[in-house]
């Protein structure tokens, strides 16, 4: 099965610094956190401005085909239930 993300919801989760979205295969959910410095990092305009919550979930909005594309990449590399993406994977 592949690794979908059929629902566009993302939340930003204040206690881990991270925007986290879902994955599905088949049946199974699994959670996606991204850290806001990997946004940072992955959004120069977003690095040169104060960040806020808007913010990185605007960032995420924009660079939302690639960050489901290294989301597609860290999952193939072992299947669990939750993953952290940091700027090192958007490298």
């Amino acid at each position: 099965m592949t690794l979908l993300f059929p629902n566009s919801s993302r939340s930003f989760d204040e206690k881990r610094n991270a925007v986290r979205f879902l994955g599905h295969e088949g049946m199974f959910e699994v959670r996606f956190f991204v850290e806001a410095d990997a946004l940072v990092v992955a959004d120069a305009e977003l690095g040169t401005s104060k960040v806020s919550e808007s913010k990185l979930l605007s960032a995420f909005d924009a660079l939302r085909s690639s960050v489901y594309d290294v989301a597609r990449k860290a999952y193939s590399g072992g299947r669990r239930d939750c993953y952290t993406l940091t700027a090192a994977h958007f490298r």
